[in-house]
């Protein structure tokens, strides 16, 4: 972090959160608008991967599902364990119909809660460092799509696949860093069909499913991957 003339810093705060100590302070200082390139990023956010990006023409970024990773999965058995531990312990201290929480079980769930403070301390953080990715692209527009997350939770099948992707985050983030660097931010209208309309001639596949991964247009024979092609039509879209 700089130090010297041209910063003012304000507001410094230290919390403790899950034991460990936080630092945290406001600053103030010139904002440097770059210059932008003249093309548009498109993105599509997705369960299989966390995002799929599109720019330039035909370029493209594909950022991984970090729920998918050892360290998450690492950390989700560990979290079961403990769960299945806190659990035993309860039972085994019931008197009646009384659970007695006890100095073991007080340990114990410290450590859950010091667990999932971590994996969401590791999603926000890979999340921070995808849209930083994609902010120095510098692009003069980007557009994602206006995700109705309360409906997409009512599928029971992918509801927690969901939640842990953190779609409203990648948007609050990507909206804020635009506007510090000048950059216009656009939500598709949440009724645009980006992934059954076909980026080569338009024509919109009415009956894709959610399981087809692949987008094939009777149309004209175009074949791309769906969440891709979502992306490329997002990148075109028109406000």
């Amino acid at each position: 972090m700089p130090i010297g003339t041209g910063y003012k810093y304000a507001n410094p705060r230290i919390s403790n959160i899950n034991g460990k100590w936080m630092l945290s302070f406001g600053m103030e200082c010139e904002n440097q608008t770059p210059v932008l390139n003249d093309f548009s990023v498109g993105i599509d956010l997705g369960v299989k991967d966390s995002a799929i990006v599109a720019y330039d023409g035909d370029k493209k970024l594909v950022f991984p599902n970090i729920n998918k990773g050892k360290q998450i999965r690492t950390l989700n058995k560990r979290i079961k364990y403990l769960q299945r531990s806190i659990s035993r312990r309860y039972m085994a201290n019931k008197q009646g119909k009384c659970f007695i929480k006890t100095k073991n079980i007080e340990r114990q769930e410290q450590k859950l809660r010091k667990l999932y403070a971590r994996i969401s301390n590791i999603r926000h953080n890979y999340i921070h460092q995808s849209t930083h990715k994609i902010i120095l692209l510098l692009p003069n527009r980007v557009i994602m799509e206006n995700l109705n997350v309360q409906g997409l939770m009512k599928n029971r099948r992918l509801s927690k696949a969901i939640q842990e992707q953190c779609f409203y985050e990648w948007i609050r983030q990507m909206e804020y860093k635009c506007e510090w660097n000048g950059i216009k931010f656009i939500q598709a209208d949440r009724f645009y069909p980006s992934s059954k309309t076909c980026h080569n001639c338009g024509c919109v596949k009415s009956d894709l499913k959610l399981r087809d991964r692949t987008f094939v247009c009777h149309e004209c024979g175009y074949i791309e991957d769906r969440d891709y092609n979502a992306a490329l039509n997002l990148m075109s879209y028109k406000d």
